[in-house]
């Protein structure tokens, strides 16, 4: 829990919270601190940052899956919980209409294999994944579904630090320096 107080500076008074883990519960605008594991419907671990740095967001922006988001809303510091998604709260069904037939000469001989994935760049630049979905002799059929589309994703997620909505914007968590 963070320390807060009230101090006087120059005739006025201000409230302040020294930096810590604030126990109030997670609302739209609080930058949350969490610990998970991701696994797939078959307990599969597919990515996990305990004994890492925790993952940090702001609740409200759409920075992580809706689902979880929603599922995360009013939980307070050291909160665990088990969230279940679908695919449409996760990263949606797999879109018949992404997968792309190239040619085959595209595609390094080398990586041509199914189930292979690739990066590509789409206009701007950015670079995403595809995978190989398909090895024909003139062609190569690609998928542009998010690797993770059209499973069930279960989050082991613990709270470790919600920073209320003042503290987030930087106002709140720093002391007024004096003038000399």
């Amino acid at each position: 829990m963070g320390v807060a107080g009230i101090g006087v500076v120059a005739g006025g008074v201000y409230f302040f919270l020294l930096r810590g883990k604030w126990d109030a519960m997670i609302k739209n605008g609080s930058v949350v601190h969490i610990e998970y594991t991701l696994s797939d419907d078959k307990g599969t671990v597919l990515d996990s940052n305990k004994g890492k740095e925790p993952l940090i967001y702001i609740h409200g922006q759409g920075q992580i899956l809706p689902g979880l988001e929603k599922e995360l809303s009013g939980m307070k510091v050291n909160d665990a919980k088990k969230v279940r998604l679908v695919p449409e709260s996760a990263y949606g069904p797999v879109d018949p209409q992404a997968f792309q037939e190239i040619p085959r000469g595209n595609i390094p001989a080398d990586v041509l294999k199914v189930g292979n994935t690739l990066v590509a760049k789409n206009d701007q630049g950015l670079a995403f994944p595809v995978r190989i979905h398909e090895v024909k002799e003139k062609t190569v059929v690609i998928d542009f579904n998010h690797p993770l589309a059209g499973k069930t994703l279960s989050f082991d997620v613990k709270i470790l630090e919600v920073e209320s909505p003042k503290v987030a914007e930087g106002s709140a968590d720093r002391l007024p320096t004096k003038k000399k």
